[in-house]
C-alpha cells in the first residue's frame, strides 16, 4: 500500500500545465485556461479543447494575458488544487 502511495504523489507532483491568464481579480488567484490540441481518429481534423484552473498565485505576480506554467498541488480550497510556477512571458 505505501508504494501504492508513492507512485500516486510522484505522478501528482509531475503533473505540470502551461496556459494562460483570463482573470487576476482575486487575491492571491488566478483563473488559467489551458487549450489543448488533438488530432480527431477518425475524422483527422484538429480538435481544440479548453478547460479553465482556479490557481493559487502566493505573490500576486501573475496578470491577464500572462502566459503562465502550473502544477498540481494539494487542495488549498473548495475550487483550488494548483500552484503557479512560473509566469513563462508577460503580456
Amino acid at each position: 500500500m505505501a508504494e501504492f502511495e508513492k507512485e500516486a504523489l510522484k505522478k501528482t507532483e509531475n503533473r505540470t500545465l502551461v496556459g494562460e491568464v483570463i482573470s487576476d481579480k482575486m487575491d492571491k488567484s488566478i483563473v488559467v485556461k489551458v487549450t489543448k490540441t488533438l488530432r480527431h481518429p477518425f475524422l483527422g481534423k484538429v480538435v481544440r479543447s479548453a478547460k479553465k484552473y482556479t490557481v493559487h498565485d502566493e505573490k500576486n505576480e501573475a496578470r491577464v494575458g500572462d502566459s503562465v506554467e502550473i502544477k498540481e498541488s494539494r487542495p488549498i480550497s473548495k475550487t483550488k488544487h494548483m500552484q503557479l510556477v512560473r509566469v513563462i512571458g508577460k503580456n
